[in-house]
């Protein structure tokens, strides 16, 4: 087991946390959320086959709706604007498009 300095391990630390901030400001926009509505992004290990190790979760939680998680099967510095559009396109039809 490697040792990882407590200022290494903040770094990385706000280094996520802005990444995921700045995706979050992608989704809202592209989404079309408003001010009642919530988002929640979040990387999380995947254990399916053909998954990576580690994949991106994205609650979307409007106003008078049920609860959507949505999957991008990549990390969060890794998401592109396909992949914001193919997200968007899976919420709108309630499909995976990939």
């Amino acid at each position: 087991m490697a040792f990882v300095s407590l200022k290494a391990w903040r770094a990385r630390s706000a280094e996520r946390a802005e990444i995921a901030a700045r995706l979050k400001q992608d989704l809202i926009a592209a989404l079309g959320l408003g001010e009642g509505d919530a988002l929640a992004v979040n990387e999380i290990a995947c254990a399916d086959p053909g998954c990576p190790d580690l994949e991106t979760i994205v609650l979307v939680m409007r106003a008078g709706a049920p609860t959507r998680a949505l999957r991008i099967r990549r990390t969060m510095d890794a998401v592109d604007g396909d992949d914001i559009a193919a997200l968007v396109a899976e919420d709108r039809h309630g499909e995976p498009s990939r």
